[in-house]
């Protein structure tokens, strides 16, 4: 299943994503008389994680319901353009991202495996609250910093099941689904130009660059664990005004979803609702200095999940 979260005469609604159009999950309840689902409903009506593998209450007793409605859907969606997608995740306890982690010139397993061994995964975190926005949203330049402005296309993860120490061979048994994020970086954020350099500078600049406003944007959807077996071999592809700028496949992660998972979980505890976002491949515009500019439209698709559309505009 596809699901997200929406937005319709300003209240937060859930439905089964369909590209051009999305089915609300309460129609697919009222059309085959579910009652325990339109409970479930009632009491969750904006917390897609309750019906979310692999601990989602509501998983199972959905996918029965849309199953036995599928002759129905036709009659009851809506067209995508006319409501507020969400970020898939209303309140995601952690936001965590890796720096780098595909190595596209390393295709012998032998070479990869030494790069696996000799390194780990860098890690570090966006602002939940502040950075998430959904597909369709506008994410302004930042006035403060505004030349370097880039985008990085990668695959999040969302986390269904609490864990720490989770061994790689688990991992993958705690993914609720997958979505699509852009990891938008400020390349040239230096606060306080005049100031003397100290050793450390460097990193926090880089740091702070990743955590301006609505500069995670995050969905369309989120696709179900099950949907996805194999996280390893999904084509992605940036476009900004049509132009191709990233075109690549997870397989060319250094680190693999699974093991990702357990490395964070070795010092971090895990928990449903945590989204991951797992690096971005080559074609960055920081490697060719075409930074993102205002009025730009930027699509950023993962086969299996669908397309994650953001405007660029100026800070006004």
């Amino acid at each position: 299943m596809r699901l997200c979260r929406y937005l319709q005469n300003a209240r937060p609604f859930l439905g089964l994503f369909q590209d051009d159009s999305i089915v609300p999950l309460q129609a697919i309840a009222e059309a085959t008389h579910d009652v325990k689902l339109l409970e479930q409903l009632k009491h969750y009506p904006d917390d897609l994680l309750f019906f979310l593998p692999p601990d989602g209450q509501g998983f199972e007793l959905l996918q029965t319901s849309i199953a036995n409605s599928s002759s129905l859907l036709a009659t009851h969606k809506i067209a995508t353009e006319t409501v507020q997608l969400l970020p898939p995740i209303a309140h995601p306890p952690k936001l965590l991202l890796l720096a780098g982690n595909y190595v596209e010139h390393i295709l012998e397993q032998g070479d990869l495996a030494a790069e696996r061994a000799n390194t780990f995964p860098y890690v570090f975190m966006k602002p939940p609250t502040t950075t998430l926005v959904g597909s369709g949203s506008s994410v302004a330049i930042p006035a403060v910093s505004p030349h370097k402005v880039d985008y990085e296309l990668e695959l999040g993860v969302i986390l269904g099941k609490k864990g720490k120490n989770i061994p790689v061979e688990q991992a993958l048994q705690h993914v609720a689904g997958y979505t699509v994020i852009n990891d938008i970086s400020d390349r040239g954020f230096k606060p306080n130009p005049s100031r003397q350099e100290r050793p450390r500078d460097k990193f926090f600049d880089w740091l702070h660059g990743k955590w301006h406003e609505n500069s995670c944007p995050c969905g369309p959807c989120v696709t179900t664990s099950d949907e996805i077996p194999n996280p390893q071999s999904l084509w992605m592809k940036l476009s900004i005004d049509g132009e191709i700028r990233q075109d690549a496949s997870t397989s060319l992660q250094v680190f693999s979803v699974a093991e990702i998972i357990s490395f964070i979980s070795s010092f971090i505890t895990l928990e449903p609702g945590d989204i991951i976002s797992t690096g971005t491949p080559s074609g960055v515009g920081n490697a060719t200095g075409n930074y993102l500019k205002a009025g730009q439209r930027i699509e950023a698709r993962i086969e299996k999940i669908g397309t994650l559309i953001t405007t660029m505009t100026s800070e006004t």
